[in-house]
């Protein structure tokens, strides 16, 4: 699913169940020691289509520990995103010569619960979520815009090794491209000589399932630096 609105330089392994079996590197194992099952089985498989993922590249299986605010620690020389959700996990991998950043995240197609959508939206966002959701009723676009944001951090994070808010990135949609546009309401880093200033990304909906992905190659040709 994922792979379709990513490039053919990121290798993507997905799941859409649990897998069994999966054996853990020990420091993988130390990260969930005292985690309920939900985030065990959650956590477990997601390693899995890292690891799948990595072999797409040809690289031999290794631990993927959480670092600083919980971003996977990728081997040497790789850049990826890890996302999972009720009924689907996902990996996304690519070689640091390729792509320099890759945020990806996936979510139920389905409304954002009661109050989230005011705590992750400016009043604009807010109001050009209720004009497609008039526009265009057959997606959910709350929790498509929540997915995007999610997306959007995913992609800074390892750029600047810095928090960024819901509130400190703009997100506008394109229904048609299914694209996106996320303008970075604070100072982003420098990249390829010049001030980075947002994303582009896409997504898709497609059973029961949304996804958003952000992919900035190292010829910055999916980089918006305004």
């Amino acid at each position: 699913m994922i792979a379709d609105i990513l490039p053919p330089e990121v290798a993507v392994a997905e799941e859409f169940g649990d897998v069994p079996g999966v054996r853990l590197f020990p420091e993988e194992e130390a990260v969930i020691a005292q985690a309920v099952d939900k985030r065990r089985r959650e956590f477990t498989t997601a390693r899995a289509c890292a690891r799948a993922a990595l072999d797409k590249l040809g690289l031999p299986p290794v631990p993927i520990v959480p670092g600083p605010r919980g971003a996977p620690g990728w081997p040497a020389g790789i850049v990826g995103s890890i996302t999972h959700c009720v009924g689907y996990r996902a990996a996304a991998v690519a070689r640091d010569r390729d792509v320099v950043t890759i945020g990806l995240d996936a979510e139920p197609h389905e409304p954002l619960p009661a109050g989230v959508l005011g705590a992750i939206a400016s009043p604009g966002e807010q109001a050009a979520v209720a004009a497609l959701a008039a526009a265009r009723a057959g997606t959910c676009w709350d929790r498509m815009l929540f997915s995007a944001k999610e997306s959007v951090y995913k992609a800074w994070f390892p750029l600047t090794g810095r928090w960024l808010g819901f509130e400190e990135a703009s997100v506008t949609f394109d229904p048609v491209r299914q694209a996106f546009t996320a303008r970075l309401l604070v100072d982003g880093p420098m990249l390829n000589g010049a001030r980075l200033t947002g994303f582009e990304g896409r997504w898709l909906v497609r059973d029961g399932l949304i996804g958003t992905a952000i992919v900035i190659t190292a010829a910055g040709t999916a980089a918006s630096r305004g």
